[in-house]
This record gives C-alpha cells, structure tokens and sequence, in this order.
C-alpha cells in the first residue's frame, strides 16, 4: 500500500531561512514600486504597520504550530477551533492564495527576464519556471529546502549587498547625478505623506501582499525535525527582516531617487541603479530578483501542495491528494499546482502588462482572510484552555489578548481598504465569490471528513 505521511526532512537550517526568503519576494522586489508611488515616503510607516500586524498574526500561528504541529497547520486549527466550515474555507482560500501568489510572481519573473530578452514572449519564461521547480518540487522535501536555503542566501546577500551601496552613494554622493541624492527626499518632495491620505491607505494592499506568504512557516511545522525549536526562532526573526528588509531597503531607494520617478516597468532595485549610471550593478541585481521570484514560486508551490495534503486528509479534499511518494512528497498536489498555474500562461499571453497589478489584489483578499483565520482560531484556542493548560504552552504570542484584537481589526480594516478604491475593488468581488463557491461546495464534503488531532508525519 502506498505511503501517506510525510517525511521529516527540514532542519532548523531550512526553517530559518525559508522564513527569511518568504519575507523578502516580489513584493519586495518588484511590488515595492507600486506602494512607492501611491503613497511616497510614507509608505514606510504602512510597512511598519503591516509588519506589526504580521508579527502577532505569526505569534498566534507559532503558538498553535509549537503545540500541535499537523500537515494542515492553520486549517487544520481552524477547524477545530471554529468549526469545519471554518477549516474548509481557510485551507482551500490558502490553495487559492498560492496559485494566485504563484501567478503574480511568475508573471513578475517574466518582466524581469524582459530586462534581458525584451523580444521574447513573457509567456514563454512562464512555463520554462512552472516545468523546472515543478521537478524540484517533485524530488524530496529536503530538495526543496536546500533549494530554498540558497535562494535565501542570495537574496539575503544581496539586499545587504545594496542596503550598504545606497548609503555609500548617500554619504559620499558615489554615482550621484545633481542634488536628488539625500535623506531629503523623504520629506522634500511634496512631504512625508506625498502620496496624500488616500495614497497611504491605498498602500495598504501592495503592503500586505509583499508580506504574504510568511505564513509557511506553519506549513513547514509538521516536516521539521525539531519544530519547538526551530518555529519559534524562526518567528522571532521577523520584526528585524522588516526592519532591515523593507523598511530600510526602501528608504534608502527613495534617497537616492525622488519617489515620483519609481515607476513598474521594472524592479525598482534595478531602476535605481540604472538612474545613477551603475550598469553592471543592475545587472547582477536583475538576477538577484530572478532568483527572488523563482525563491517565491518554489514556496508557492510547496505550501499550496502541503495544505492540500492537510484537507485530504480529513476529508475536505479528494482522496488521491493523499498520496505521497517514496520520498515523502504528496505529489499529485504538486502536479495540481502546475496545472493550475497554466492560468499565468494565460494572463501573460492575453493581458502582459496588466497582469500583476489584477493578482496581487486578488492575491492580498485570500492572504488577509487566511490571517484573519488565523488570529481568531487562536483566541478561540487559547480561551478553550485552563490556567495550568496555558502555562504549560512552550511559545505563547505576546501583548495577549489586546494584541490579537488589534491585529484582527487591522485585518478587517485591509478588507475596507480593498473595498474602498476603485483599482482594488476586484479583489473583494473575487474574493467573496471564492467564498460562496467554498460555501456551496462544503456540504458535499462533510460525509467524508474526518476527525484528525495527531500530527501526520513519520518519524
């Protein structure tokens, strides 16, 4: 009879840096243009925010993964503590969140090599990447976190790498044209709030999509060797990859250029260095974000994979998404993403230059319901424990139960943000169509669900 459990094969190793990678993608790279020029200089405040937001959403996921470490992670603690309606939802909005994510960052990848190959199709580098880390994705767990380390070292390297560059052009004027190199552009060029009010909180949507994807971290709990160990450092990590990461990365591209000349028609990394004459640098940064976008795809495709193990193992998917092969790796879900992902082939053969702004806000509406998800499964967990039952847990969330709260209303607040502009509207249309879809379809899984409250992993 053929295996259906997977196999521990992540190390801490992989864990932390697959927590790193997943915060620094095609939101960072390439999205960060877009929240640039709708909001200015005060887009760093709406990273910050968005960022605090995310480090509780992420506490609250650590403290249930420490303590009960599933293949369905936050769908699976959704539904037990807020009902399998609640877990059906949540695990198939997860699914949906990655393929969209994956299409977004395919797509990015595709403007990317545009830098290179301008004549070439976008479409056709689309299902070069899908076929090469589908493959990867085929091999073993531990393949995929190898693959993921390195990706993370690279981005990692090189973000440092540009951070320490862009002050140096800041300091000593290196490269620098004029007098529109300074710390003065944060503040000089129609102010802090450049953008007006309306430009900050439309922000908000571009923000919280280049967060999006953090939440493995979770998924990964029931494939690491020592997950009380690793998930928690891991997590903790977060609030200095913001810092360093975004918050710093982009303050210091509007330094070195005023924030009205970032536009999308590439990374703004490679924009940047391009403006002040560093060919070369652009060069080699273009292939920084490549490898940032395949870092992403890779994840997309494993944490969609993973989840739709989870739901197929109590019963809120079909059956054959149970298999898994001598390896470890469930890999008809792995084949179910390919096939999904032919709608990137699509976009990007029909409407190139359109495509990523239309994902990434479709994107951002299932992200914000899987966190919200998360957060209220962990007040109810938490509340359904005794004094002595919550001493006893190994990695609880902070600022408990004001945190939660706070971070739960930020999430229905984005919702609004979605609503509220014209751009973003389609995002909430979608995404409320996606749910009346899941609703519909649940009654037809309930026979076949099952209760499942023990890890479902090999030793």
């Amino acid at each position: 009879m053929q295996s259906e459990q997977l196999g521990r094969g992540l190390t801490a190793r992989h864990i932390r840096f697959i927590a790193l990678g997943s915060a620094i993608g095609t939101g960072l790279f390439y999205g960060s243009s877009d929240s640039i020029a709708k909001a200015g200089p005060s887009v760093l405040l709406a990273y910050l925010i968005g960022g605090a937001a995310v480090f509780l959403m992420l506490r609250s996921l650590g403290e249930m993964a420490v303590n009960s470490p599933v293949s369905g992670s936050f769908g699976d603690y959704a539904r037990r503590h807020l009902g399998p309606l609640a877990g059906f939802t949540t695990g198939w909005t997860y699914v949906f969140e990655m393929v969209i994510v994956c299409v977004g960052d395919v797509t990015a990848l595709a403007v990317y090599m545009g830098f290179w190959f301008p004549q070439v199709p976008q479409w056709v580098w689309v299902v070069a990447t899908i076929c090469v880390l589908g493959a990867v994705n085929l091999a073993s767990v531990k393949v995929f976190g190898e693959l993921e380390f390195w990706f993370s070292i690279v981005k990692v390297a090189a973000i440092i790498a540009m951070i320490l560059a862009g002050i140096a052009v800041v300091m000593f004027g290196l490269g620098a044209h004029g007098g529109s190199v300074g710390v003065h552009n944060l503040w000089s060029n129609g102010g802090f709030f450049g953008g007006g009010i309306g430009g900050f909180l439309a922000s908000f949507a571009i923000v919280m999509f280049a967060f999006g994807g953090t939440e493995i971290i979770g998924i990964t709990a029931a494939e690491t060797k020592e997950p009380a160990r690793s998930i928690p450092r891991a997590i903790n990590t977060v609030p200095v990859r913001i810092l360093l990461f975004y918050v710093l990365t982009i303050a210091v591209i509007m330094m070195i250029d005023p924030w009205q000349s970032i536009d999308g028609s590439a990374s703004p990394f490679v924009q940047i260095f391009e403006s002040i004459g560093f060919g070369p640098a652009a060069f080699v940064l273009n292939i920084v974000v490549v490898t940032a976008a395949l870092s992403a795809i890779n994840s997309d495709i494993f944490g969609a994979g993973r989840m739709m193990y989870g739901l197929a193992r109590t019963g809120q998917a079909p059956a054959a998404l149970r298999k898994v092969s001598r390896n470890g790796v469930p890999w008809i879900t792995v084949v179910v993403m390919i096939l999904a992902l032919g709608i990137a082939v699509v976009l990007n053969y029909v409407i190139p230059k359109e495509a990523f702004t239309i994902v990434a806000s479709i994107a951002t509406f299932a992200t914000i319901w899987v966190w919200l998800m998360i957060l209220l499964a962990q007040l109810r967990s938490r509340r359904g424990l005794d004094a002595e039952e919550v001493a006893a847990l190994r990695f609880r969330v902070p600022f408990w139960p004001c945190g939660q709260l706070a971070a739960t209303a930020f999430m229905l607040f984005v919702f609004v943000v979605l609503a509220w502009f014209a751009e973003t509207r389609v995002a909430i249309i979608v995404g409320i169509a996606w749910l009346a879809v899941l609703a519909a379809a649940y009654p037809f899984t309930r026979r076949h669900q099952q209760r499942l409250d023990q890890p479902l992993i090999s030793s």
